[in-house]
């Protein structure tokens, strides 16, 4: 015996309608951020000791500007992903549920946004 209705088996949702697809994103951004959090530990130990003008001259290498990239949406969508399921189980009263979802998603596109936009201007900035 199931509680889903039947249109809801044949859809395969769950009660919130999204379930299976969060799921899914969650593990699939936790799986991205595997290789980009060894690469970006990596060039970190590396340019530990460097002086400022060698890192951004790193930075502005289009591969290591693309995953930089790749790391950051990755990681801010990851992070959205999970603080999300934790308002949603957590908090129980709606009002504050909803004001609180707006707010991590303005603060995850404001804060992402601007560190992909300093990556971008040092990527490509005329600095020699």
């Amino acid at each position: 015996m199931t509680i889903k209705t039947p249109i809801g088996r044949v859809r395969g949702l769950g009660a919130a309608k999204q379930g299976v697809g969060h799921f899914t994103a969650q593990r699939a951004t936790a799986i991205a951020l595997v290789p980009l959090v060894i690469w970006l530990l990596a060039s970190i130990v590396a340019f530990s000791a460097a002086d400022f003008d060698a890192a951004m001259i790193y930075l502005r290498k289009p591969v290591v500007a693309v995953l930089m990239l790749l790391f950051l949406a990755t990681a801010f969508t990851h992070m959205r992903l999970g603080v999300k399921v934790v308002i949603e189980d957590y908090i129980h009263r709606e009002g504050t549920k909803i004001a609180l979802l707006l707010l991590l998603n303005f603060f995850t596109i404001a804060i992402g946004g601007l560190a992909i936009f300093a990556v971008l201007k040092i990527a490509i900035s005329p600095y020699p």
